[in-house]
């Protein structure tokens, strides 16, 4: 018989050895132990600048169909009618149950404090990093969330895919795993890899831990096609037991040219993970859960040549979950005519993407507001309670 421990745990694992298995819950007696609260947090970074205005068109705008022609059509072409003034982009039909559950929720013209320079590198420092500035910056604001909590371990928080994400980093402890890798070695193997990192605690550690990772979840997993869907499932299965947040991003958001193309991709994988992620959390998991899907930046409020568009500034966040208050787009809409727009080409931003994940993450956890504007995001002003959450 084959053992349990799979490649892509042990892989995975020791692949990151730097980061994380110094503090291995198999070094403490500590093992899958909860955090003090019972409810979900998944983040989902979409890397590449998602075009908020194509993903919840505002085709209510009179400037709207001015801006963007025929590439952003309203409900007349197939966009799905949210409200009367906001539609949805067809390849987000899937999650129309969602929003019809009021388990789906947008914030509209969102941003960091990143401005101009317009670099999807600088922009998704600032984004993980949670910061103004990176000067002096080595971690990242989920990870600082987990620092300010007591009784969080390794198995609390997943980081997931192959992305080396920035918003996990710090001193706390997360948990990596990544789905491509695959490994079936005999109990005999095992044995040996024991002894022979025996010597090496932090070696040993990975080991142990890979072990732990793939008796969780190749027990009951199923095989899904695509990467971001045994993502989902892994995160799905983890949550449904002890782990409380699960971290990982999606790529392909960035639509410079032929946008219509590239863009249904994106949100047809989005679409998918978020779908799979619902279906497969076990009992009321799914129920006790805020999904929180955010993008560095923005893109142009007008079209270019090539029906694509360029870097911009605000932006669109995606808020799903049996615990957000679903059904609403949320946000202040500063309108697209003459005078409205961000350098006359972006949608102006009107909120901080940071606030609305700080009053997500208090009303998940109960952490003090005090916390979450002083050291999660530090000099952050959370402003009122934009009421995300049930």
């Amino acid at each position: 018989m084959p053992s349990s421990v799979s490649r892509r745990d042990f892989l995975a694992r020791t692949g990151l050895i730097g980061c994380s298995l110094a503090a291995s819950p198999l070094l403490t007696p500590v093992t899958f132990a909860a955090a003090p609260w019972d409810t979900r947090f998944v983040v989902i970074i979409l890397r590449g600048g998602m075009d908020g205005l194509d993903v919840v068109r505002p085709y209510g705008d009179p400037a709207f169909r001015a801006l963007r022609g025929e590439m952003s059509p309203g409900p007349e072409g197939g966009a799905l009618d949210l409200d009367g003034y906001f539609a949805l982009h067809p390849s987000l039909a899937p999650l129309m149950p969602m929003w019809d559950a009021g388990q789906l929720s947008f914030v509209h013209a969102v941003s960091t404090p990143y401005r101009d320079k317009r670099s999807h590198f600088d922009g998704q420092d600032l984004l993980e990093a949670g910061t103004t500035t990176m000067a002096g910056v080595r971690d990242g604001w989920l990870n600082r969330m987990l620092q300010a909590v007591p009784g969080v371990t390794s198995q609390t928080a997943f980081a997931l895919g192959h992305s080396d994400m920035r918003l996990v980093q710090g001193r706390a402890e997360v948990a990596n795993w990544s789905p491509e890798a695959e490994l079936d070695i005999s109990p005999q193997a095992v044995r040996l890899l024991e002894l022979v990192t025996e010597s090496d605690p932090a070696l040993h550690a990975a080991l142990a831990e890979a072990q732990v990772l793939s008796q969780v979840s190749d027990s009951d997993n199923e095989q899904l096609k695509g990467e971001h869907l045994e993502i989902a499932q892994f995160a799905a299965a983890r949550l449904s037991e002890d782990a409380r947040i699960a971290a990982f991003s999606l790529n392909g958001w960035d639509t410079h040219a032929g946008q219509e193309r590239h863009l249904d991709k994106a949100l047809t994988r989005l679409a998918e993970t978020l779908v799979t992620l619902r279906g497969k959390m076990r009992g009321n998991t799914w129920s006790k859960t805020a999904v929180v899907a955010m993008t560095e930046f923005g893109r142009t409020a007008r079209q270019n040549g090539t029906r694509g568009t360029d870097h911009g500034t605000g932006g669109l966040m995606l808020l799903a979950g049996g615990a957000i208050k679903g059904g609403h787009v949320f946000g202040q809409w500063p309108g697209l005519g003459d005078g409205d727009l961000y350098q006359q080409r972006d949608l102006m931003p009107t909120g901080d993407v940071r606030a609305h994940a700080a009053w997500v993450m208090r009303g998940l956890t109960g952490l003090d507001r005090g916390v979450l504007e002083g050291a999660v995001f530090p000099g952050l002003d959370m402003g009122g309670d934009p009421g995300l959450l049930l």
